[in-house]
């Protein structure tokens, strides 16, 4: 198991590209693979998760070729049967977006992960993909991953929404372009719309109303994209230079969609130097002083990702910090509910759950040995909390960090000053 060890000294100083948006990645590699002739995609995010999904694109026929150290081309259209069972590694997005597309497509696939994903819950997915007519026999535990998907003979259905979750959406919407019949998906709490953008963006034939989307039966256009950076990366860095005092960061060509930056909202709240150019999508961070503030339950779907994260600087802030309905981070990569209070706690961070909420009090974090859990988002969250503890912070469970940021600490050891 690697570790790191974070020392805490300086400041956070100068500008920053954080990797491409992990989310629109996945999805814009699909729809590429998806559409006759080639595609060019820029600005690709690099991790280990958007490696497997390219993985997976590969084995399906698609031909991914990298121009250059930024653009990616891709020669879609008629994807085939793969030879081996398709491995998504620690990566809850790719294994529900690609079991949507390849629940439209003629002919058999397993899917699997990493132990993580093998904990993870599927039957969401699964239940209506069935109602929608595809066959999928879980290999081992009910609801669960390994799963054989065989596909194709989709008919289009309206499914109402039992939980917030792009990914379930997603995964509905590119089983939808190859159902016979449109297929609505209606949701009572708004979800990030980076599927319905890109749907929108490559061609697809659908329509918004305020709770629904309707989805046609088509294929793509072949499209280039610039992805930018990611807003779940940049909040690193936004909370890292607002709790380390005398830090100013600029953040470079950040991804501004639906439901993606929740977390700046709560952070300016909270009383955080946080401004948008509107032109070049820069963020522009200084150090200050942050009081507590209450997190509703509405506010989780757009920031689902950063609570770790804001944890840290609730722990860092005057009074207490309430986040409320926060059930989904029970099955993430770790149940980071349980993990956020355990890791962060041990440097000091004084929270309690109750039920599905988490009360974070203010005080001053100390360092210490802390383990990742596998969990990407808890290890970056405590090497930034490490920063301003008062003493040494050791990240074990490290390589985690790759699934999303392989260049973190590059980028950290950048920014100290």
């Amino acid at each position: 198991m690697k570790s790191e060890k974070i020392e805490p000294k300086g400041c956070l100083k100068g500008e920053i590209n954080v990797p491409g948006d992990k989310s629109i990645s996945h999805r814009i590699l699909m729809l590429a693979s998806l559409a006759e002739g080639e595609s060019t995609i820029q600005g690709l995010s690099r991790g280990q998760d958007v490696k497997h999904t390219m993985d997976i694109l590969s084995s399906l026929g698609a031909q991914l070729s990298e121009i250059g150290s930024d653009d990616l081309h891709v020669q879609g259209g008629e994807l085939k049967e793969p030879t081996r069972n398709l491995y998504v590694g620690n990566s809850g997005t790719s294994i529900r977006l690609m079991s949507g597309m390849l629940a439209g497509l003629p002919f058999s696939t397993t899917l699997d992960g990493d132990k993580s994903i093998r904990k993870r819950p599927m039957g969401r997915i699964i239940e209506p993909l069935e109602r929608m007519g595809v066959s999928i026999a879980c290999l081992e535990a009910t609801g669960m991953a390994p799963f054989r998907i065989d596909g194709g003979g989709l008919k289009g259905i309206e499914y109402q929404m039992e939980v917030p979750s792009a990914q379930v959406k997603g995964c509905l919407m590119f089983a939808a372009l190859s159902a016979e019949g449109d297929t609505t998906i209606i949701e009572d709490t708004p979800t990030r719309a980076h599927t319905e953008e890109l749907f929108e963006e490559v061609g697809l034939e659908i329509e918004i109303a305020d709770s629904s989307i309707t989805v046609k039966a088509g294929r793509p256009k072949p499209f280039i994209h610039e992805v930018k950076g990611d807003p779940s990366q940049a909040a690193f860095w936004v909370v890292g230079a607002t709790i380390l005092h005398g830090s100013e960061v600029s953040i470079k060509n950040i991804y501004r969609g639906q439901e993606r930056t929740g977390f700046i909202d709560v952070l300016v709240r909270m009383g955080a130097k946080i401004t948008h150019d509107p032109v070049t999508n820069d963020l522009q961070v200084s150090s200050s002083e942050l009081v507590g503030t209450v997190v509703e339950e509405t506010e989780i779907p757009g920031l689902i990702d950063e609570v770790p994260i804001l944890a840290v600087a609730a722990a860092c802030a005057d009074g207490e910090t309430h986040f409320k309905g926060l059930g989904e981070l029970r099955v993430k990569e770790s149940n980071r509910l349980e993990t956020i209070v355990s890791e962060i706690g041990s440097m000091g961070m004084k929270a309690e759950i109750s039920g599905d909420d988490l009360v974070v009090k203010g005080g001053r974090l100390t360092g210490g040995k802390v383990d990742s859990h596998g969990d990407h988002r808890i290890a970056m969250s405590c090497a930034i909390a490490a920063l301003v503890s008062t003493s040494p912070t050791e990240i074990f469970g490290w390589e985690a960090v790759s699934t999303s940021y392989p260049d973190f600490i590059a980028d950290l050891d950048a920014l100290r000053k």
